[in-house]
């Protein structure tokens, strides 16, 4: 098995002059034109991550003045020590459920726990060079969750978007719909109108202005309104009063004992994958778009650090954010001083226009989160799955849906990952085979295919009683079987067989032992077994655990004919 790689220190410290500047011939230089684009783009970004910060930190249970604080500390953070030039993070859906779950369990001391655990696993997974695996996780489970939860956090809205009068909604989805349809008779129109004007807003300026940030205007204008007119629905400072706008929040070091480190653990797996997945997702998008390439080893590590410090500083787990990223690039991005510049941005928010949110109407808001739920859960993609994939990935497709809606995003997403390894070990012994080659062989020598100077060893196969036999694939526990069942399909045991592992790019222990019963199998029956044309991970496997030797150095082989010419 390949050793796991400890990334160096310096490969995870971002060359920052290689991403802040562009090179040319005499050094890197940063200008005061590309300046300029980065703060524009900073600016528009800044401008779109308002709304949807404050919008996502409420459907998860927080406060808005938290989702601010974790777009500021998280933005400034992966956007300084990133592998991404143009990644931009702060709060996201993914993570809305999630978060309401673990508020609704521990509170907000175990969410902070939770981020700052789930934060030194994305260290730890940057420090060792895992992020290039993150990918390998099938497109069947991060679609049927993210569908998944696109639909639960369209059901946290039916509440604030309706009006509907429900003093506590209950967290499980079977029950919330229950709640939502026995108060059916308690829709506010006012607050209904002002949530499809919204919606209506975003998706005009979307057709006929995509350059404009939809939302932030849409909220914008909802917000002076309501305000003008003095509709009566609920805002920001009714239901959260004032947002603090003297300062950002002092840090705060919890105390974490080993007993809330035991309960919280599996929350902060998921927020971590959960937050590595999206990330490096988010990176690729922003390579595709531009060219580039991220380090995604140094992204995770940004992302671990941008977690910590935002739970520190009062906020809420974050990622990078696939749409606030595009529209950083679309808007003439050039390096991450335009994510330090939204960061900025947010920060003059809090300070000189604060009192300006608590305005903003709760179903305005409610409105933007519907809009990114059907985004998120793309039904067209999940409906193609379902139609046209292979039954297996349907089958993982369905079954992470269902756990993420109705059982537990947490839950869903540990089942998601072992669905993935089970997938990926059924699509390694459906590729592997141990497979008989004496009539390929002999067909060979008829059709005169072939190499000059083979017939008569080919020819010797029957002659001295030999059987020849390819593994071919990895040689792992999946497929370990099917070597045992070799003798026993045969008439009678030959004089010789020989395995040909040239197309075994690696074995693992259950792969050795089979090879070692095989062997024993083989001296029973006073067969000699020879081992020919292996490949240097399973030679030196085989060396260090002391199969070469027991076999006999003799029996390892470079060639076939060589194999057949040493038989008597």
């Amino acid at each position: 098995m390949k050793r796991l790689k400890i990334v160096r220190l310096e490969d995870l410290v971002p060359r920052t002059a290689e991403l802040f500047c562009k090179k040319k011939a005499g050094g890197f230089t940063y200008s005061w034109g590309a300046f300029g684009k980065d703060c524009v783009s900073g600016l528009m970004v800044g401008i779109v991550a308002m709304p949807l910060a404050m919008a996502f930190s409420i459907a998860a249970g927080c406060t808005p003045a938290q989702g601010l604080y974790t777009a500021i500390i998280s933005g400034f953070f992966v956007s300084a020590l990133g592998g991404s030039r143009f990644q931009i993070a702060g709060p996201t859906g993914a993570f809305v459920v999630i978060i309401y779950g673990i508020v609704a369990r521990q509170g907000m001391a175990g969410l902070t726990a939770a981020t700052i655990i789930a934060g030194i696993l994305l260290i730890l997974m940057g420090l060792f060079g895992l992020g290039k695996f993150i990918k390998y996780i099938p497109y069947p489970v991060t679609t049927g969750f993210t569908t998944g939860v696109g639909l639960l956090i369209f059901s946290q809205q039916i509440k604030d978007f309706f009006g509907l009068d429900i003093a506590q909604s209950s967290p499980e989805f079977i029950e919330k719909w229950i709640q939502h349809f026995s108060a059916a008779r308690t829709i506010d129109i006012t607050t209904l109108a002002v949530g499809l004007g919204t919606i209506a807003l975003i998706v005009l300026l979307r057709r006929f202005a995509p350059r404009i940030p939809g939302a932030a205007v849409a909220v914008l204008a909802s917000t002076v309104i309501c305000h003008f007119f003095e509709l009566p629905t609920p805002t920001i400072g009714d239901v959260f009063g004032n947002i603090n706008a003297s300062a950002l929040p002092a840090p705060n070091f919890p105390a974490i004992s080993l007993s809330t480190i035991r309960e919280v653990f599996p929350d902060a797996f998921s927020i971590a994958l959960l937050a590595a997945i999206e990330s490096l997702l988010s990176a690729v998008v922003a390579d595709g778009m531009t060219g580039d390439r991220h380090n995604s080893n140094t992204e995770l590590v940004a992302q671990g650090a941008g977690n910590i410090a935002s739970v520190i500083f009062g906020g809420i787990p974050a990622t990078g954010a696939i749409a606030r990223t595009a529209t950083n690039i679309k808007s003439g991005a050039v390096s991450p001083v335009s994510g330090i510049i939204h960061s900025v941005t947010l920060v003059l928010f809090i300070l000189f226009l604060a009192p300006a949110a608590t305005m903003i109407p709760l179903a305005c808001l409610s409105a933007v989160l519907i809009v990114v739920s059907w985004d998120m859960s793309n039904l067209g993609r999940f409906i193609r799955i379902v139609k046209t994939a292979p039954k297996s990935d349907m089958f993982v497709l369905l079954c992470t849906f269902m756990l993420t809606v109705l059982v537990d995003l947490t839950f869903a997403v540990e089942i998601g990952v072992l669905l993935a390894v089970f997938l990926f070990i059924r699509r390694m012994i459906e590729i592997a085979d141990v497979k008989p080659q004496n009539n390929e062989l002999i067909g060979a020598l008829s059709t005169g295919n072939t190499e000059k100077g083979t017939e008569k060893n080919i020819m010797a196969l029957y002659s001295k009683d030999i059987e020849v036999y390819e593994i071919d694939g990895p040689f792992f526990f999946g497929v370990a079987d099917m070597l045992q069942n070799i003798l026993l399909h045969l008439a009678r045991p030959p004089k010789t067989v020989i395995l040909r592992m040239r197309a075994v790019p690696a074995i693992d222990s259950t792969g050795i032992a089979a090879l070692e019963s095989f062997m024993m199998n083989c001296r029973s029956r006073k067969t000699r077994l020879i081992i020919t044309e292996i490949r240097p991970q399973p030679k030196s496997a085989l060396e260090k655990a002391g199969f070469t030797a027991a076999c006999g150095h003799e029996n390892f082989i470079a060639t076939l004919e060589e194999a057949i010419e040493s038989c008597t």
